[in-house]
């Protein structure tokens, strides 16, 4: 099961080559996966654009090369050209990981909650 296609993936990203057009189907798959552990009762809506988000992610920018220029999802980094370093700070998960962040759980309706049970609770 999936809550887009690799056309929604393209729409308003870039255009996908037939590779990647395959690679997003099967993302796509694993993205629901995810989603619906973490909330199977969300809108179909909210999973259609968190299921992009997070394979576009993956396919980053498309600049050629496994690593694009700066790592997709980077909130921090740093670059010199002679002494050859180079380091990202990365706000959800790594470059190339398929991961749901904090503003997609708080669309999906699974942000910060705070939740218990007590199974003593269905013997009173």
């Amino acid at each position: 099961m999936r809550y887009a296609d690799a056309a929604a993936v393209a729409a308003g990203f870039r255009t996908l080559t037939e590779e990647e057009q395959a690679r997003a189907d099967a993302l796509l798959e694993e993205a629901a996966v995810l989603i619906d552990a973490v909330a199977a009762d969300a809108k179909e809506d909210a999973k259609r654009v968190v299921s992009c988000r997070m394979v576009r992610r993956v396919l980053g920018d498309g600049t050629g090369g496994d690593m694009p220029l700066y790592p997709m999802g980077a909130s921090q980094g740093s670059a010199t050209a002679l002494g050859y370093s180079q380091s990202w700070t990365m706000s959800g998960g790594t470059s190339g990981e398929l991961y749901i962040s904090r503003t997609e759980r708080r669309l999906l309706g699974a942000g910060n909650r705070i939740w218990a049970h007590s199974p003593l609770e269905a013997m009173t």
